[in-house]
């Protein structure tokens, strides 16, 4: 029998550096048996240059990756998401779109990269501590046995998960 591919989709107000990671990290990480989405309340019109570089030194690829708006997901014909997982504290704040299909959601907070101002070196520190909190959340996800825990416990983990740091 062959095992249930989970769509994940993370959200953050402009879609354009720590969604774009996740979806990048969860797809490579995933291997096909976890699709990662990433879309924004308010998408910026680039994803974040710096995300790219970033993504690209840890081969992590970056092909099809772009800044996506959340009603691209609340769509009938959209793909079906079992995760909504938001990685900004403005976006989990937000009133968001009904998913179709009532998909598990949690609040992954990661201080935004984009943000932070100063010299290259500095402004690379941020999206790397970005990276790394996000790759530890979802490989501590990618190893949950999801299919054996019930909703509740499901949602515990979830949760715990957005309290981890790198």
């Amino acid at each position: 029998m062959d095992k249930k591919i989970f769509n994940v989709l993370f959200l953050c107000t402009a879609n354009s550096a720590r969604s774009i990671m996740a979806e990048a990290i969860l797809n490579q990480a995933g291997k096909g048996r976890f699709i990662g989405h990433s879309a924004g309340s308010q998408p910026a019109a680039n994803v974040n240059p710096h995300a790219i570089a970033l993504l690209k030194s840890h081969n992590v690829s970056t092909d099809k990756l772009r800044a996506k708006d959340w009603s691209e997901f609340a769509r009938p014909d959209a793909p079906k998401m079992d995760f909504v997982l938001t990685v900004c504290d403005r976006v989990a704040g937000e009133v968001c779109p009904v998913w179709p299909g009532q998909p598990m959601t949690a609040h992954w907070g990661v201080d935004d990269p984009a943000m932070v101002e100063g010299d290259e070196a500095t402004i690379m520190k941020a999206f790397y501590d970005a990276y790394m909190v996000l790759n530890r959340r979802i490989a501590i996800f990618l190893s949950l046995p999801i299919e054996k825990l019930d909703q509740i416990s499901l949602r515990r983990e979830l949760t715990g998960i957005g309290s981890i740091k790198a």
